[in-house]
């Protein structure tokens, strides 16, 4: 028996009658065959669909469909079993006569309640969907509208639902068959219902046949294990966000602003690379990053500062020069406090030395008072000019560091011994040029970088998202070379790392939280982007495309004080 035969020769006896006979009865067991393989092949073309969609909604639809094809029936619908509502959460419908489907205009027609598992404390048996949800057990009815006496579980059951749906839209159910979907621990997580089965040759809505049962409760099972494998998926990925998230939190009780600086970090990677994606002009022209390759960045930019977990907090928002686990200011301003009183105290002693000794008059008197004033004052005027040093924002030239220098080689007496006006340590972080850091203190910082590439790299990423640790540890390489973990250039320097670190840069230069500084102008953060694209500092073509379509407007009205945006 071939695939193509149409016919068979029957020569088993000298009767024609019964050899015509044999022959339909051959004929008919091989279409049948025939149509049964078809089915099975249908099954398994179906199973591997199923298993292939890691979308869930497009899944949903696919369950629907191709339950609906398999026994032309003229509608379906499907409901998931949410565990915390106690309740079947709608999800598709489709109905071939009404012409609606999930992505239909005519939203009254789609939707449709979700049903309750309970009513008080009691199981709600009553509904059909919800009584396959609770029992396992499949309902075939061959019409809601005369349910027969032999129908005993069809007559504790009312098709409120199907009815009231009937009444809204002038559709007409007749036969049902509603299957439970059940995962690999035999836990029901579904409910696939399909209404009016027609037939073959007449197109009359008839009853769903037991052939119809057994393949619609193959593909509910395929479809129920395809469902948990992609609902596994999902919850594996919103787990994975919430620790990145968790992360962040983390991040965020060493720095007041990092966990926001993350947050806006990824915004903003993302706004980029989507414009990346949609530029026709050179040389984004043709260059596409998937949903993977989107996917790989975002978590990129989630864990980007993860390495800061290892970098102590008083460096990561040291906002003055003198600051450690607190601003040694309050120090410096008791010691000279103290410095000002050994002065005074000195200038008492020779008063009351000469009024002793009786050989002094009024105008001595005066003359000593006036040198104390004089010392004092100029000792608040270091004081003053140490205090204007500390902040970030001063810029330390070779005269400011020589006048702290010079006070810093001042000694007074305390204890009986020498001490100066200044520590070594003090002075090493007061004449700092620019910022508040030392190189020490840059260096802790700038670890962060390869710490991250040491953190992320131990996460099992799945093959599409191994590029993470590079992308994420990069974000502060420079195209000319001069950045940091490893001095990347030129083309060893990924286009995803090049947009991270100009989001990074963006974000840092006009954020609005840091303790250390006041909020950038939104043209005063353009133009030190420029000069950094002028000194080969950041991509020329990705910082040009962010001027160009405007991302650097779109991410200031968003995250930015209005002041703030003066372009």
């Amino acid at each position: 028996m071939g695939s193509d035969s149409k016919d068979t020769d029957i020569h088993l006896s000298g009767d024609r009658k019964l050899d015509r006979l044999l022959k339909t009865v051959v004929n008919d067991v091989n279409a049948y065959a025939m149509d049964q393989i078809r089915h099975m092949r249908r099954l398994s073309d179906i199973g591997m669909a199923l298993s292939l969609e890691k979308n869930i909604n497009a899944l949903f639809d696919m369950i629907v469909d191709e339950g609906r094809r398999f026994c032309d029936a003229e509608a379906g619908t499907l409901y998931i079993v949410d565990r915390e509502k106690q309740s079947l959460r709608f999800e598709v419908l489709q109905n071939e006569v009404l012409h609606v489907g999930m992505n239909s205009p005519d939203g009254e027609f789609t939707d449709l309640p979700d049903v309750p598992l309970y009513i008080g404390q009691e199981p709600n048996h009553s509904n059909v969907s919800s009584y396959v949800a609770l029992t396992g057990r499949t309902v075939n009815i061959p019409d809601i509208y005369h349910i027969t006496e032999t129908d005993e579980a069809a007559r504790t059951l009312n098709f409120s639902g199907a009815k009231a749906y009937d009444a809204r839209t002038g559709y007409r159910t007749q036969s049902m068959l509603v299957i439970p979907m059940k995962n690999h621990e035999a836990e029901v997580i579904g409910v696939l219902q399909l209404i009016n089965a027609r037939d073959d040759i007449s197109r009359r809505i008839g009853p769903f046949s037991d052939d119809d049962v057994d393949m619609i409760s193959s593909l509910a099972s395929q479809a129920a294990v395809a469902l948990t494998n992609a609902q596994l998926v999902q919850d594996l990925k919103s787990l994975f966000y919430a620790f990145l998230r968790s992360i962040a939190a983390a991040i965020d009780e060493k720095s007041a602003y990092t966990g926001g600086h993350i947050r806006r970090v990824v915004d903003l990677t993302m706004m980029i690379a989507s414009a990346v994606n949609e530029s026709v002009k050179t040389p984004f022209a043709g260059f596409c990053l998937d949903g993977d390759q989107m996917e790989e960045l975002r978590i990129s930019a989630w864990m980007h500062d993860v390495g800061k977990i290892t970098t102590p907090e008083h460096v990561v928002d040291k906002s003055a020069r003198l600051e450690t686990i607190f601003d040694r200011i309050a120090l410096v301003e008791t010691r000279f406090a103290l410095i000002a009183k050994s002065i005074e105290n000195r200038y008492l002693e020779e008063k009351l030395q000469i009024a002793v000794e009786g050989c002094g008059g009024a105008d001595r008197f005066d003359a000593l008072d006036r040198a104390c004033a004089e010392k004092v004052a100029a000792l608040q005027a270091d004081l003053d000019f140490i205090r204007s040093c500390n902040t970030g924002t001063a810029f330390m030239d070779h005269t400011r560091i020589s006048r702290i220098r010079e006070i810093s080689g001042r000694r007074f007496q305390f204890n009986g011994k020498p001490a100066p006006y200044l520590t070594e340590n003090e002075t090493a972080n007061l004449c700092i040029p620019k910022g508040t850091l030392t190189d020490a203190e840059r260096k802790m910082i700038e670890h962060h970088a390869k710490m991250t590439y040491e953190i992320t790299r131990r996460l099992p990423f799945p093959q599409k998202m191994a590029r993470v640790p590079e992308y994420a540890a990069s974000h502060h390489e420079k195209p000319n070379g001069r950045g940091y973990p490893n001095g990347c250039s030129g083309d060893r320097l990924s286009l995803q790392s090049r947009i991270l670190a100009i989001a990074d840069i963006f974000e840092a230069l006009t954020a609005r939280d840091r303790p250390y500084k006041k909020p950038m102008t939104l043209s005063r953060a353009v133009k030190i982007l420029e000069q950094m694209k002028a000194d080969n500092q950041i991509d020329a073509d990705v910082f040009d495309l962010f001027l160009d379509q405007r991302i650097h407007l779109a991410y200031a009205r968003k995250e930015m004080d209005p002041e703030q945006i003066d372009l």
